[in-house]
């Protein structure tokens, strides 16, 4: 009888998948408290080498493995290329993730973060480890603001990890809820962005919040193909758009010399995002100009706009490959009827043309790409490569 069946095929790879997300989840935790660890290029290897196992002891056939070869050559060349290995590691995580259950993974992500979280801000609240407030400049109006951070050594941090576990709550139980919980919830939430003072994180709640409350009113919008059209264009297609519009602005105003007198006003409004294109890259790479097809050495600058520090950090063509990842999740969703994919999408792509949390090496910062890993399995295997799929069954579970 042969070890290698199926069924423990699927059991190993589940065994290595996990092991792999629980370093991730525990080394970003780690990473949002006042703990210093100063070993996470060796952590990484070690989670990218265990999914990387995990992918070649998945059963594939010789259409996948061409384009399991493709992606990971892609990635090896950006890692060639620039130096970074945030590539070759989101494509085996998303690869090895493709038969997971899904809503258990995302159950263990929620309740690891909850836990995470919870512990980092009690050990501020008792005096053990980090502050509770911060009294500082942060650029805004007050050069002695006060901002409350319970341990997370920066308010958008704080507010960062609350709003991933109001994301990942509403796709586990905003579908099944009761309203009052689903009350308490949003308060609990708004009262954390109220502390941490992030304007940002106050527009991008109250946006998140109203899309849920209208399709948890709306069951029917599931159905409605539309919905999912008009979520991705105005949300993931019109925050690239306009990120590329921003890195263009920034060359025109610093590289070519083109000032207008209104886009001193509009800066004042988005705390000089679109400047920081330009000052906050080390080599002034970070504005239209500076982008290349594949990034090389030295972009390692860290600003506000995700999408554009997507462009600056990997290039062109990656970031192009992710946005049509992001886009076939969407479409996945659409044929899944799975509404409450499409609202984190929605917010997500929203919140990182103003931010860049989750743009970021901390692979278990982005508990999305859970999701991503599946719907993307699914999304080449049953809909690019059209492989028969069990009645009633999809991959992550039933459908």
């Amino acid at each position: 009888m042969s070890f290698w069946t199926d069924d423990n095929r699927k059991i190993i790879v589940n065994c290595l998948f996990y092991v792999a997300l629980t370093i991730e989840l525990i080394l970003m935790i780690v990473e949002k408290s006042e703990l210093e660890f100063s070993l996470e290029s060796y952590v990484f290897r070690v989670t990218f080498l265990l999914t990387l196992l995990a992918v070649l002891i998945m059963k594939h056939d010789y259409r996948e493995w061409i384009l399991i070869v493709v992606f990971l050559g892609i990635a090896g060349f950006c890692y060639v290329h620039s130096g970074k290995n945030d590539l070759l590691r989101l494509c085996t995580f998303l690869m090895a993730a493709r038969d997971i259950d899904l809503r258990k993974a995302m159950k263990y992500c929620f309740y690891v973060c909850l836990v995470g979280f919870g512990l980092i801000a009690l050990l501020s609240v008792v005096g053990v480890l980090g502050d509770i407030s911060l009294v500082m400049d942060y650029g805004r109006e007050n050069p002695e603001e006060k901002r409350y951070v319970f341990g997370f050594g920066h308010p958008n941090t704080l507010f960062g990890s609350v709003y991933a576990l109001l994301l990942m709550w509403l796709w586990l139980y905003g579908e099944t809820s009761k309203w009052w919980q689903y009350i308490l919830v949003v308060v609990s939430s708004g009262a954390v962005v109220l502390l941490s003072q992030s304007r940002t994180g106050l527009l991008i709640v109250l946006l998140t919040v109203i899309i849920a409350a209208i399709f948890k009113l709306w069951p029917g919008a599931r159905e409605k193909r539309n919905v999912y059209v008009w979520g991705a264009l105005l949300s993931t297609v019109l925050s690239v758009v306009l990120s590329v519009l921003a890195a263009w602005k920034a060359a025109r105003v610093y590289v070519d010399k083109v000032m207008s007198w209104d886009f001193w006003a509009f800066e004042e409004i988005i705390n000089y995002r679109i400047s920081n294109l330009f000052y906050g890259s080390e080599n002034r790479d970070g504005v239209l100009y500076g982008w290349k097809l594949f990034a090389g050495h030295g972009t390692d600058s860290y600003f506000d706009i995700g999408w554009a520090r997507l462009f600056y950090w990997y290039g062109i063509v990656p970031t192009t490959v992710i946005v049509l990842c992001v886009l076939a999740v969407v479409y996945v969703s659409w044929k899944k009827r799975d509404i409450w994919t499409l609202v984190l999408v929605i917010s997500l792509s929203i919140y990182t043309l103003a931010e860049a949390t989750f743009v970021t090496r901390y692979l278990g910062r982005d508990f999305f790409l859970v999701i991503a890993g599946v719907y993307l399995g699914y999304f080449f295997r049953t809909i690019i490569l059209k492989f028969d799929t069990k009645e009633g069954e999809t991959y992550g579970g039933k459908a």
